[in-house]
């Protein structure tokens, strides 16, 4: 009987370095029969219930009322609907979360399910039992808005204009993160003409006014600790609420239409080859449902376009009756990491035409044309990688990072040298080096994006609107630096190194902004010390290894739940997945402390018991969109009066998470062939030996 296929728990595992042996070729064979066609990997990113009722709503608000997708949606959201009546942002999450559960509702009512029926019963009760209306999130706000359910002039009001104002002014579009620049630009068309399309009568949501509609009050609730700044802007937007009232009067129409014609502008312009925006679903929908109000009909090739996307599978995942659309795809993250699975774990020789189609599908996907970064850096040379298939305006310096990593064993190759590589590596570098924000660190989408300012408007009351730095990004840039020889004297190195001591958390671990969360930031830290040559024995080093050895779980494996965003006694804890196991595994590694040796077998023999068909069953998510801080940094979360300040609890009801079907499958192959190399004697954590300083670092622009 094979590894493979046995039960988790029944192997024989008297010969350890057998077993992972096993493992590691089993899950590096299970990848191979994944892969497309054309050279990628990719699995599906899961998020949470309002994809498919915010596509629900929206192909109602286009007329699009009988569109075949609707049905499938409403089945999905049927089928994600917990037995409390409510919908959830994680998997496992402690509650549901009102605003999902409110757009989930509304999508079902706008298909004509009744009030009566038991899952729309329950879900009514359960936002009754949660205080109703009054809480709900701005962008829920909209939405009601759209369907003639909530009053335009209660929502915060978001003036076209905007796209005129300079780069040095606090509330430029450009000073806004990436995800939240794509997602206002629609927005401030569609706040400016304030349309709806009401649902029928006998479809309205008014179960949810129990008191009457013009009894409730639709003001946005404030803040505890807002202080002046949120006085101020609610004034501001009361005025300019008022000017847009009084605009036709006032003779401000002109200028009003001029800025949404820019508007629109930007907004094709910004149009991704695959129909969507941005590579997420916020601008993509919000673009659609914008420029239909402007004029441009279903048949239009922008429109078209973006609703032709609904039907491709880079998008939309179908199971059995119900249809999922994502938040977004990650094939070039999927792939990058693959290859790096496939030569820590030194597979790359068994399945040679596989990596090199991987590698030329990844060197293609390089991004060298100018996108909204450039804003900042005019005189800086393209050379990112994006996240997903299409999205030439947000190449991102994460992908970027790991991309080099992942080339970096295929730089020396005359077959790979001749098709670009060293070109690519090299323009990949300059622009990471120019991407490098004031404080050392790295953020994803551009550099310096941290104006505190911007959290304070009514606008920014969910997710994150900033981009600043973050440890697990510069982690990333750091290990690529260390992997391509890139000297830990090099400016920009002693400037990320100092930040990455600065940010470690008093316990050890480091905060997680990208994956869940201090085994993730942790996992990305200890890696990026070795690759660069840090000597792994200072004690700060050993305060992360300490940390991460006392969160071992009693299996050998290690978990970290969501809910550690917002609940300090839940750091590094969790119920044990093969994702963080394998990244806390990888960080042990990397730290190479005899004394960790024993903590390190029993992770690998976690992974390698779990191993079901070559590969690892993983429901929860451990993948982070952003944990709904909405303050522009990461948190202590020792404030007393946080939960008031954030409006959240560790349900993370104003937060984004995901689940990278993936991560359960290419970090555990990584992590066992990272120790099946340490158990054999080699040095370092991969197989990709630093080239001398001047054959592999640019002039080093900005250092």
């Amino acid at each position: 009987m094979s590894v493979v296929d046995v039960e988790p728990g029944s192997r024989d595992l008297g010969n350890v370095e057998s077993a992972l042996r096993s493992a590691v070729r089993a899950a590096a064979d299970w990848l191979i029969e994944r892969q497309k066609p054309d050279g990628h990997w990719v699995g599906p990113a899961q998020s949470n219930a309002c994809m498919e009722a915010q596509w629900c709503l929206a192909l109602w608000f286009l007329g699009l009322e009988d569109h075949p997708l609707r049905p499938r949606l409403a089945r999905a959201l049927l089928d994600t609907q917990r037995p409390d009546g409510s919908w959830q942002i994680f998997h496992g999450a402690p509650n549901g979360d009102i605003n999902t559960t409110v757009e989930a509702y509304a999508a079902l009512r706008s298909m004509g399910h009744r009030d009566d029926e038991p899952a729309l019963r329950r879900a009514r009760a359960w936002i009754a039992d949660k205080g109703g209306l009054r809480n709900i999130r701005v962008f829920t706000r909209y939405w009601l808005a759209l369907i003639g359910e909530w009053p335009w002039e209660k929502t915060p009001n978001l003036p076209p204009e905007v796209v005129w104002l300079p780069l040095w002014f606090p509330f430029s579009i450009y000073n806004f993160a990436q995800w939240a620049r794509a997602t206002l630009m629609p927005i401030a068309v569609l706040s400016a003409r304030r349309p709806s399309r009401p649902l029928p009568p006998e479809n309205r949501l008014d179960a949810l006014f129990p008191e009457g509609r013009d009894r409730f009050d639709y003001d946005l609730p404030r803040k505890a600790g807002a202080g002046a700044w949120d006085v101020f802007f609610r004034a501001v937007d009361k005025a300019l609420h008022a000017l847009q009232t009084a605009g036709g009067r006032l003779g401000l129409s002109l200028q009003r239409e001029a800025a949404i014609r820019h508007v629109l502008e930007w907004i094709v312009r910004h149009q991704d080859a695959d129909g969507a925006w941005g590579g997420i679903q916020p601008p993509w929908i919000y673009s659609l449902m914008a420029l239909r109000v402007e004029g441009y009909g279903l048949d239009h090739p922008v429109i078209a376009k973006g609703l032709a996307a609904l039907d491709d599978p880079g998008w939309r995942v179908d199971r059995g009756a119900a249809t999922f659309i994502q938040a977004t795809n990650s094939p070039v993250w999927d792939t990058m990491l693959t290859l790096l699975a496939f030569d820590d774990a030194a597979m790359a020789d068994r399945h040679p035409e596989a990596v090199d189609k991987a590698v030329q599908w990844l060197l293609d996907r390089q991004v060298r044309v100018p996108g909204d970064w450039s804003v900042k850096l005019p005189d800086v040379a393209p050379g990112g990688w994006p996240f997903e298939y299409a999205n030439n305006s947000y190449p991102d310096t994460d992908d970027t990072a790991v991309a080099l990593i992942a080339l970096a064993p295929f730089r020396h190759d005359p077959h790979w040298r001749a098709r670009g590589i060293e070109e690519a590596i090299r323009r990949g570098v300059d622009w990471l080096i120019a991407m490098q924000s004031r404080c050392g660190g790295w953020g994803a989408f551009d550099k310096d994006n941290d104006r505190r300012i911007l959290t304070k408007i009514p606008f920014c009351d969910f997710g994150e609107a900033l981009d600043p730095p973050s440890v697990d990004v510069t982690a990333h840039v750091v290990e690529a630096f260390g992997k391509l020889g890139v000297s830990r004297e090099h400016p920009a190195v002693q400037r990320a190194l100092a930040f990455l001591r600065r940010e470690q958390e008093p316990d050890g671990a480091w905060f997680g902004r990208w994956g869940v969360n201090y085994v993730y930031g942790t996992g990305a830290v200890l890696p990026a010390l070795a690759a660069i040559g840090e000597d792994m024995r200072q004690p700060w080093i050993a305060r992360a290894c300490d940390w991460l050895v006392a969160r071992q779980q009693d299996d050998g494996g290690w978990g970290e739940s969501c809910e550690s965003y917002m609940d300090a006694a839940t750091a590094g804890r969790g119920v044990a997945t093969a994702s963080q196991t394998a990244w806390a595994l990888m960080a042990l590694l990397a730290a190479d402390r005899p004394g960790d040796r024993e903590a390190i077998e029993r992770g690998c023999l976690f992974l390698v018991e779990r191993q079901t068909r070559g590969t690892w069953e993983e429901a929860q998510y451990t993948g982070t969109g952003f944990p709904g801080y909405g303050v522009g940094q990461s948190i202590r979360l020792d404030d007393p009066l946080l939960r008031h300040r954030l409006m959240q609890g560790p349900e993370l009801s104003r937060a984004f998470m995901l689940r990278y079907d993936l991560y359960r499958h290419y970090f555990p192959l990584m992590a066992l062939g990272r120790a099946l190399r340490a158990r054999r004697g080699a040095a370092g954590t991969g197989s990709t030996a630093q080239a001398p300083v001047s054959a592999a670092v640019p002039s080093g622009r900005n250092g």
